[in-house]
């Protein structure tokens, strides 16, 4: 019986240590989320204006002509998926890479009909396990990312989309609602034909002309897509693991909860055991 509640109390100690650390990383992630959705939030008006010049000069000439507005014959997919580089965040990765498994499972038979810009080691190391071709891959991107980090992926991406190495471009990422809630999000980035639809046509003079225009803004909104895509993603990824560590919290409580009532269940039996044993001893003495 003794050794049994030597066990039970480490088994304890051993939960309250678990509790600490997972009390500790709920309160970080919660700090982080808090910059993170400013983060979020203060980027979507830049793209929203840049999306509304760029809607206006495709509306006004039906002149204008470039590659990134036009559809064409879907031979090959490009699929840009937000990961993070770490775990402890509950369905967040699990959920967004199984959605992209299952498009690419639907739609190809093939893997050279696809390919795929990763950002996070959880996505880069899922794929590679899986030996599915990725052209560029970024990682260990920090807390709070700027868009310099991802411009080169972002660019190659655009750029790639441009120069025909694939017909459409798609981009997977956790949208952020609010600390409990993640939506896996499968947007088409590439072509924006759909980008002038239902756009006010200003009465803007360009210099040099509204072509020379756009080829310097389309692929600058479509990075800045991406971006805001990533600053959605880290938001709900530390909503994600708040809400984990949160869980985990809970229920290291109730597991020690239910180990010191076992615990002291044992020791009131090991105390009756010797009451007895003493004065079975002291009656048999007498």
């Amino acid at each position: 019986m003794a050794k049994g509640m030597r066990d039970i109390k480490r088994e304890i100690k051993s939960k309250q240590n678990m509790k600490q650390i997972t009390k500790a990383m709920e309160m970080v992630a919660a700090s982080k989320l808090r910059r993170a959705q400013e983060a979020a939030v203060s980027a979507r008006p830049y793209a929203d204006k840049l999306k509304e010049v760029v809607a206006s000069i495709a509306a006004s000439s039906t002149d204008v002509k470039h590659p990134m507005l036009e559809s064409r014959p879907i031979k090959k997919t490009g699929y840009l998926v937000i990961t993070s580089d770490r775990g402890l965040a509950g369905g967040y990765n699990a959920n967004i890479l199984r959605k992209l498994t299952q498009t690419i499972a639907q739609k190809h038979s093939s893997s050279d009909e696809y390919a795929l810009f990763v950002i996070g080691r959880k996505g880069r190391d899922y794929f590679r396990r899986r030996n599915m071709p990725m052209v560029d891959e970024v990682i260990g991107l920090s807390d709070a990312p700027v868009f310099a980090d991802i411009k080169t992926i972002a660019a190659a991406a655009v750029s790639m989309f441009a120069d025909g190495s694939y017909d459409e471009l798609y981009i997977y990422y956790n949208k952020f609602v609010n600390a409990l809630t993640q939506i896996p999000t499968e947007t088409r980035l590439l072509p924006l034909d759909a980008i002038s639809e239902g756009a006010t046509v200003s009465t803007y003079e360009y210099e040099p002309s509204p072509e020379g225009v756009l080829e310097a803004l389309l692929p600058k909104y479509a990075e800045t897509l991406i971006y805001s895509a990533l600053l959605d993603g880290k938001a709900s990824e530390f909503g994600a693991r708040m809400t984990a560590m949160g869980s985990a919290t809970k229920n290291a409580t109730t597991m020690i909860n239910q180990l010191t009532l076992t615990y002291n269940r044992a020791r009131q039996a090991a105390i009756t055991q010797e009451i007895t044993e003493i004065v079975a001893g002291a009656s048999a003495q007498s």
